[in-house]
């Protein structure tokens, strides 16, 4: 993956904007003479943002007669980066912003620009295990703006009863269900490489494992203590790629094929297991519509069944700049995203691809599969943020290396060694300690 929105690959972000981006806008706000209000609130063009962010201002508005919003959108990646900060810096920010939750708000110098939330009522209705996400030296700044995506296998539900599998919870019990995939004549496990950015799951989607395994190494790895080649733990998910691999366990073409061809295998039974994200699942409902009720979600299996659980990629965040003049109507706006009712109304405009993080909010009973599988590892807390959400530490090259190491080109040990490089300019650039 390069460098991303929620570091999941441009190219995932654009076909999958419900990982939302960021907002921003013309600072300040009207009042009428009527005593009505306007505040500003602006957000990324992609399609299902804007489609989401449409719906809940709707409903706000409906609901809060006196207060109005003007929208605005703005550009995605890296340039949309720049205009936040820019905004910021220079007081221009809109009353109510959009933009990733986790370790890229630390850029946004939080302390500075934005208002603090920390027990504020705006945050009654936000779970607490969102919370560190949007938390920057013990102070809250935003609230989530979407649902949670989980990253690990999505199977074909209908082919594992077909061959009596259970959904393992161990690597040893995957690897003994992709070999009776593959003895019936089935694909075990799906790969995509030409969409590049889909290489990368075993090893970012097996942060819950190497959190369990290394609790601190999240920390150690910010700070140049850690490294994926010397930490057992972390050096695993480049192993699970090479196995596969070597196992035979891969469609034929896996080099050229893409996300779409991957998805059509798992939706026709054909594959069995995908390494990817649940986001990518609402999306293709149009195409394959029983990928909503025939594909499941499972985490990636680590090594030990007492320790299973899932890694989450959270959802993006609503903040207020503090160079806001009307700070009442920007927070009731908040509150109302933070609400079931605020919930509901995105819910219809972009169907979830996982839970919400926001109490009160459930799930549709027409919700995908995926969504509801994620929903039962974050209500038993089998869960854990991405790494991308505690660190951030991210290099430009992991898509590319992950292709190699999974084409059998690259072995684990010099794919985890050549990341570990690959990092260095990215920490140096945000001058992090220990680099």
């Amino acid at each position: 993956m390069k460098t991303t929105r929620h570091r999941l690959g441009v190219a995932f972000f654009a076909a999958l904007p419900l990982l939302s981006l960021a907002a921003c806008g013309s600072s300040g706000g009207t009042t009428a003479s009527d005593g009505s209000v306007t505040i500003s609130f602006l957000y990324d063009n992609g399609e299902a943002t804007v489609n989401s962010a449409k719906a809940v201002v709707q409903a706000f508005e409906a609901a809060n007669p006196k207060i109005k919003i003007e929208t605005e959108s703005r550009p995605a990646g890296t340039e949309g980066d720049n205009i936040i900060k820019t905004k910021l810096s220079t007081g221009e920010m809109s009353d109510v912003f959009w933009y990733n939750s986790g370790s890229l708000l630390q850029a946004l110098n939080p302390g500075q620009t934005l208002v603090d939330l920390t027990g504020d009522p705006v945050m009654k209705n936000v779970e607490e295990t969102y919370l560190p996400v949007v938390t920057q030296a013990g102070k809250v700044y935003g609230v989530p703006t979407g649902t949670a995506t989980g990253g690990g296998i999505l199977y074909n539900r209908k082919v594992y009863e077909k061959l009596g599998l259970q959904v393992p919870k161990s690597w040893a019990e995957f690897t003994a269900n992709n070999d009776k995939i593959k003895a019936a004549g089935l694909t075990a496990v799906i790969s995509t490489f030409k969409d590049t950015w889909t290489s990368q799951l075993f090893v970012l989607a097996d942060f819950f494992n190497v959190q369990a395994a290394s609790p601190t190494f999240a920390q150690d790895y910010t700070a140049n203590k850690a490294k994926y080649a010397t930490t057992p733990a972390a050096l695993t998910g480049f192993k699970r790629l090479e196995e596969v691999q070597a196992k035979g366990y891969l469609n034929k073409g896996f080099g050229s094929a893409t996300l779409d061809a991957g998805m059509k295998l798992l939706a026709e039974g054909q594959g069995v297991h995908y390494p990817m994200l649940t986001g990518v699942v609402p999306g293709f409902i149009g195409k394959f519509p029983q990928v909503g009720t025939d594909v499941g979600f499972f985490a990636l299996p680590g090594d030990d069944t007492a320790k299973n659980g899932a890694t989450v990629w959270e959802p993006g965040a609503a903040y207020i700049p503090k160079t806001t003049k009307k700070l009442d109507a920007a927070k009731k706006f908040l509150a109302f995203i933070a609400s079931p009712a605020g919930a509901a109304a995105i819910g219809k405009a972009t169907p979830p691809a996982g839970p919400y993080r926001i109490k009160g909010a459930a799930l549709p009973a027409d919700a995908v599969q995926v969504a509801k599988d994620l929903q039962g590892y974050l209500d038993k807390k089998e869960a854990a943020p991405a790494l991308e959400f505690v660190s951030p530490v991210k290099g430009p090259s992991l898509e590319n290396i992950t292709v190699a190491v999974g084409s059998g080109l690259t072995t684990a040990a010099e794919g985890a060694a050549q990341y570990d490089k690959d990092v260095e300019k990215q920490a140096k650039q945000l001058g992090l300690a220990g680099w």
